[in-house]
């Protein structure tokens, strides 16, 4: 299976250090937000990754290279401009092939063992939903009997990681668009399954939580 890291943004709110940092490179417990994630799915035998860079992207290639200091063999998917999660994903599709892949966001920080996901059998998308976080207490989707709803109770929130198969990019035109009106159209078809993730899973998205991780980080060592 292959992996992609959604590593364009911009990460607005994590300014001023965005500003001259892309987000995934910020450090946490000693290293790069992006480089637990490559870890974590080299880890778990997934070691070919497509990583997609905009906002300063020459900083992510010469950073992480060609991967094999991890272990990896990584790509990139160059967008001028960053696409959205929709849109990075159906630029990169030529070189995520045929099958499922996994996809997750480069600025969040967990313990989920990515590498199970590659025995994971999905319809059209398997989402990981977590715990609703203090910041975002309305959750984004639903989770009934394995299937995730765009309506229904308990609701949970999107982790940011997924496995998606390229079938349902069809008919999408190239350009930027979000990834979640693809998910909900999914879902009113019953194509979308879920999982609830209580472990460790963080949404860096301010300072403070970029350095709440890294203390969990180093509890843990």
């Amino acid at each position: 299976m292959k992996a992609m890291i959604l590593a364009a943004g911009r990460g607005e709110r994590m300014r001023p250090l965005t500003d001259h940092t892309p987000k995934p490179l910020l450090s946490a417990g000693g290293q790069p937000l992006i480089v637990h994630l490559i870890r974590n799915l080299v880890a778990g035998g997934i070691d070919e990754i497509i990583v997609n860079t905009a906002h300063l992207g020459h900083q992510l290639t010469r950073a992480l290279g060609d991967g094999k200091a991890f272990g990896a063999h990584i790509r990139y998917s160059r967008e001028t401009e960053a696409l959205e999660t929709g849109g990075g994903i159906l630029k990169a599709l030529p070189m995520l092939g045929d099958d499922p892949f996994l996809v997750i966001n480069g600025d969040i920080g967990t313990n989920f063992p990515l590498g199970r996901l590659q025995h994971q059998a999905i319809d059209l998308a398997h989402l990981i939903l977590v715990p609703n976080p203090s910041h975002h207490p309305t959750g984004d989707f639903g989770l009934r009997n394995g299937q995730a709803l765009e309506v229904g109770e308990p609701r949970f929130t999107f982790g940011g990681i997924g496995l998606y198969r390229p079938s349902l990019f069809e008919g999408c035109p190239e350009g930027r668009f979000p990834l979640a009106p693809l998910l909900r159209s999914a879902m009113a078809t019953g194509r979308v399954s879920a999982e609830l993730y209580e472990g460790l899973w963080m949404d860096i998205g301010t300072i403070e939580r970029l350095e709440a991780f890294g203390d969990l980080i180093a509890e843990s060592t």
